[in-house]
């Protein structure tokens, strides 16, 4: 079995968050039945088979789905992970030392002040981000409809650890759900069944009621560098404006 880390710290809880769930209902169009953005995008380790990056490796995730379906491919090299992981806690990349994990929250606050590393000669500046309570489904799911993807918080059991990269998460295919720790996926995508992510390096899928049993924290982001294309609008022909205006008015 391939080497994982996982390395996402206990979820933050900030009242000052704001919560999308209602905005994503208001602006944005009705959810379609399945969505899935995450179609040949070549996903890659990004570092995490040997250290707890699973934040920012899931930020290349990203990256690499948004800007595949919106402009032309861009991919973070493992190094340019690394460095901003490093950025926000301290971690070094040449040792190893300080590899204690992420707070999603954190990461989202930097991305969104001080902009991450990504190639080019400017920084990837996040243009808001809310929460979504995970077992909001129709939430998360018009969240990577209409914004390209979530970011989402898991506490993974063992037996998702024992499987294959790749292999489907399913809770009650496993026998073994003693908690292995907190883990950040990229969801890109979904169908009626479950939804798309992800992790170290491989496209995977989990059925909705594993991903609302397991998920701690999810929350929809709004690019403007990645997702909208030079019309300024997404590949689903949406602004961000409303939805901008509502989420800066609360």
């Amino acid at each position: 079995m391939q080497d994982r880390k996982l390395g996402k710290r206990a979820p933050k809880h900030d009242p000052r968050t704001y919560r999308l769930g209602r905005a994503l209902a208001v602006c944005l169009p009705a959810v379609p039945a399945e969505r899935d953005w995450s179609q040949n995008v070549p996903y890659q380790m990004w570092g995490n088979d040997r250290f707890g990056c699973g934040a920012f490796a899931a930020h290349a995730a990203l990256v690499a789905t948004w800007t595949k379906a919106a402009q032309g491919l861009v991919m973070l090299s493992t190094e340019t992970v690394l460095a901003n992981y490093a950025a926000l806690t301290g971690f070094d990349p040449v040792t190893g030392a300080n590899d204690d994990g992420t707070i999603l929250l954190d990461e989202l606050n930097a991305w969104r002040r001080d902009g991450l590393l990504r190639p080019g000669q400017t920084r990837d500046y996040l243009t808001a981000y809310g929460s979504i309570v995970p077992t909001d489904v129709v939430g998360i799911r018009r969240a990577i409809a209409y914004l390209g993807g979530v970011l989402a918080g898991v506490q993974v059991p063992q037996g998702f650890m024992d499987l294959g990269l790749g292999e489907t998460w399913d809770w009650d295919a496993i026998t073994d759900h003693t908690p292995a720790g907190g883990h950040a996926i990229a969801l890109v995508g979904y169908n009626p069944d479950g939804v798309f992510f992800n992790t170290w390096g491989a496209r995977t899928f989990m059925p909705w009621d594993t991903f609302t049993r397991i998920a701690d924290e999810a929350y929809g982001l709004l690019s403007r560098e990645n997702w909208l294309g030079v019309p300024g609008t997404a590949p689903t022909g949406e602004g961000f404006d409303a939805l901008l205006a509502e989420v800066r008015a609360a």
